[in-house]
């Protein structure tokens, strides 16, 4: 009788305060942070800094706070700590000479209802599941793209179709990131599912518009939102909730390839990454390592993400940044011709014979910048990073934007300049500090691939047109954020030279 005497004498207001009192409690126990922990700007409580990061350009925000805070510096997101790590040699420690220590990636509530159940792909998973399936695809790309004697020819037979499109325009403006975006993914479609799709089928296109809404959405403000208050924004409507709907349709076209294989696999002759998976999965005896259907899927969306969405992006850089400087494509066309001429395709071997053009496409990718941050890492153990202690279980975030832009390691690092990667004879040199595709045990399993892509694209588009756009229009460089950075709409002349 006492107690519930007592209950109703407790108003709402008492209630509501000793919630809050609560929380206050648990955010500044949750907020104390060992010595030497990464300094960072104040947080609000519970939101911490999410509202203050640059939704437009947070790579750039990220960057700046490290004149301010250090190389090696936090940051909240709601509850949760980040540390962002900044410059070519802090980077370059954490991804190389401490790589064992930050191989991992966090638990993410996204990921979580993204990738369901126990399987995690291979960009999210971890431990022995991860290395096994990352050496898997890395040796099926081999198999079926680089080693394959045919993956050349096929790249070049996909620049005629992708020249034979653009000649369809006829003269007039069009917007080339469709058809670029068309060419790309049937490079690692031929991989994956052992075949390329016509520009105009149905479900192909389907796909590649899912593809290219969830890389954008996986990037933005509403994801972050979402990794910091998953239980709200769970709850609630908004852009985030489209991520998962694309995911299920690029499931679901994934599966009906895989049904397809499992009708006519023959296990003496694989065609592809499917197959190949499918008759591992058929011997594999260790149901932990995630040879199963639904890992497979997983698997395939992984591919197709980044073997599609970085090299289309850095196409349409390299075309915005050509025609912005219409004098460095009349060099790469003048040295194309000479060495290549106008009629013969080119091939993998005259890339030591093209020290400019290749310049000019290495500073197209350290320019545009397509992968602007780089995925999250967790410390598997303490670690020390510079005067900074990372306590195990922090979230690592390294900052790609800060090494491509490195003002210690580059001579004009805002200017497009293909003297970046050229000596004073002309002759191409590898610079230490380019990293577009990420450094150590994470790096892109399909770099190799993707310099093959870009090269024979690039060369046999500026064999074939000179490219220009309305005179007076003035080409942004300032990108479309995502998971990866796009250039905004943009319109081109492509004139048959």
């Amino acid at each position: 009788m006492w107690m519930r005497d007592m209950i109703q004498g407790i108003d709402s207001k008492s209630v509501l305060l000793f919630i809050f009192v609560l929380l206050l409690v648990m955010y500044c126990l949750n907020k104390n942070c060992p010595p030497h922990f990464p300094p960072g700007p104040p947080a609000l409580p519970f939101l911490g800094n999410v509202f203050s990061i640059d939704a437009k350009q947070p790579h750039i925000y990220l960057t700046k706070l490290a004149d301010v805070y250090g190389n090696v510096f936090c940051i909240h997101l709601g509850r949760d700590k980040t540390v962002f790590v900044s410059g070519y040699k802090m980077v370059k420690e954490a991804l190389v000479v401490q790589a064992e220590n930050f191989v991992d990636r966090p638990s993410s509530p996204m990921v979580t209802r993204l990738y369901s159940g126990n399987s995690a792909g291979l960009f999210f998973s971890n431990g022995k599941v991860w290395r096994t399936h990352r050496q898997f695809a890395m040796a099926a790309v081999r198999t079926f793209g680089l080693a394959k004697s045919s993956m050349e020819q096929n790249i070049c037979e996909e620049s005629r179709h992708l020249q034979e499109a653009m000649e369809k325009a006829k003269g007039e403006l069009f917007d080339p990131v469709p058809l670029l975006n068309n060419a790309v993914a049937n490079i690692i479609c031929q991989i994956v599912f052992g075949r390329r799709f016509d520009y105009e089928h149905h479900r192909f296109q389907a796909m590649l518009q899912s593809l290219i809404q969830m890389a954008y959405l996986e990037g933005s403000i509403w994801a972050l939102l979402y990794e910091a208050f998953p239980v709200p924004m769970k709850l609630l409507p908004g852009p985030h909730n489209a991520i998962f709907s694309h995911c299920q349709t690029l499931q679901a076209f994934i599966r009906d390839e895989i049904d397809t294989h499992k009708l006519d696999l023959d296990l003496d002759n694989p065609r592809d990454y499917i197959d190949s998976f499918l008759m591992k999965q058929k011997y594999n005896r260790n149901p932990e390592l995630g040879f199963d259907d639904s890992n497979l899927v997983l698997c395939c969306l992984d591919l197709l993400l980044a073997g599609s969405e970085t090299t289309s992006k850095t196409l349409q850089w390299g075309l915005l940044y050509l025609i912005k400087y219409p004098h460095i494509q009349g060099k790469v066309q003048t040295e194309i011709d000479r060495v290549i001429g106008q009629n013969r395709q080119p091939t993998m071997a005259d890339k030591p014979s093209l020290p400019y053009t290749n310049a000019v496409i290495h500073e197209i990718q350290r320019m545009g910048n397509v992968v602007p941050l780089n995925g999250l890492r967790v410390a598997t153990k303490d670690t020390t990073l510079g005067k900074c202690i990372i306590p195990k279980g922090t979230s690592v975030m390294p900052n790609l934007t800060s090494v491509l832009f490195d003002k210690n390691e580059w001579e004009t690092p805002h200017s497009f300049n293909p003297g970046h990667f050229l000596d004073e004879e002309g002759n191409f040199v590898k610079r230490d500090a380019f990293l577009p595709f990420s450094a150590g045990r994470r790096a892109c399993l399909g770099e190799s691939l993707a310099r093959m892509e870009l090269f024979l694209f690039f060369v046999s588009l500026l064999q074939k047109f000179s490219f220009s756009t309305l005179a007076g229009d003035q080409l942004r460089t300032d990108g479309i954020i995502g998971a990866t950075r796009a250039p905004h709409p943009y319109k081109i002349f492509a004139e048959t030279r």
